[in-house]
């Protein structure tokens, strides 16, 4: 089971991390989040419990696309294309090519998800 560190810290702070990353002055240790948050706002929002949901749906079902989800769910295909690309924005969910690589197939990246304010 894999799980996911997500971190939380202004956003004034994280541009100072990429910034001493991409400089060579700070190397991240193992273990430290690789997805940022500004807010545990913002967090509470991507990993609502419906989202949340979804993500278990995805586990389970293992859709062959995007319209195969939208069936298995009950939502609408915009709404849930909307939800799925902010949540690969934030590299929670991938979207793969389906069938014949018109389709697009979401996978999860993680069953559990970790999150440290800094």
């Amino acid at each position: 089971m894999k799980t996911i560190t997500i971190g939380i810290m202004p956003q004034a702070r994280i541009r100072a991390r990429m910034l001493a990353i991409a400089k060579g002055e700070y190397k991240p240790k193992a273990g430290e989040p690789k997805i940022w948050f500004t807010s545990m706002r913002s967090v509470a929002e991507v990993l609502s419990d419906d989202n949340r949901a979804l993500l278990k749906v995805i586990r389970e079902t293992r859709p062959g696309s995007m319209a195969e989800l939208a069936q298995c769910t009950g939502r609408q295909p915009g709404n849930l294309s909307r939800t799925l690309k902010k949540m690969a924005d934030y590299g929670l969910v991938e979207m793969h090519p389906g069938d014949g690589g018109r389709k697009l197939r979401p996978v999860v990246k993680a069953e559990e998800f970790r999150i440290l304010a800094a």
